[in-house]
């Protein structure tokens, strides 16, 4: 096996077991998912860092083979901003930050980043077939949404949030469900801003 890739599936995992310790959502899923010998692995979409400074951050999945997604570009939206980065056979890493200046103010993610730090991940998405009957499914084992379905019925992506696992009072993570359709593998900058607000406490 390619040291880089075995690497790269090593640090993916090291980042998801932390993640699963931080969020009862995901947590759920993955023991539901591992009763039927899949796994929750196999579903994640992408998993999401914060941080103050998105270069800087990338640079530890850099160098274990993933690489920014330079189709995508620079992902802006309202007061933040973000790159993709991707590696085969690895769930995309979404980094994300603060625009600098005016133009982030009023941006959850800082605040979050300094109670937080950037070693840990905020939220991962799992791809499901129908988003309404995954949130009913989660719903009847006592897990709840924050806002609501993103995208159109039908449309290429919609996604929602759960409502943040806190840690000492203070949002801290969540689960995203993702429906993709299309081949879609982007981002859209609406959803993503309406997703960020929901989750704002």
């Amino acid at each position: 096996m390619n040291k880089q890739i075995h690497l790269a599936e090593s640090l993916v995992d090291r980042y998801i077991f932390d993640y699963l310790n931080h969020n009862r959502a995901a947590r759920l899923v993955s023991q539901m998912l591992d009763e039927l010998g899949i796994g929750l692995r196999p579903l994640i979409d992408h998993i999401t860092v914060r941080t103050h400074d998105v270069e800087r951050r990338a640079e530890e999945f850099l160098s274990v083979g993933f690489a920014e997604d330079v189709n995508l570009g620079i992902v802006e939206y309202d007061n933040w901003w973000a790159k993709v980065y991707r590696a085969a056979g690895q769930p995309a890493v979404f980094i994300d930050q603060a625009f600098d200046g005016e133009r982030g103010a009023g941006c959850v993610i800082p605040k979050w980043v300094d109670t937080f730090g950037d070693q840990t991940l905020h939220h991962i998405a799992v791809n499901v077939q129908d988003i309404e009957k995954a949130i009913a499914a989660l719903e009847k084992r006592g897990i709840e949404f924050s806002g609501e379905i993103t995208g159109e019925r039908g449309s290429a992506l919609r996604q929602i949030f759960t409502k943040p696992d806190t840690k000492n009072g203070i949002a801290f993570t969540v689960l995203e469900l993702a429906e993709r359709r299309f081949g879609y593998t982007g981002f859209r900058s609406t959803q993503a801003n309406t997703l960020m607000e929901s989750t704002r406490v």
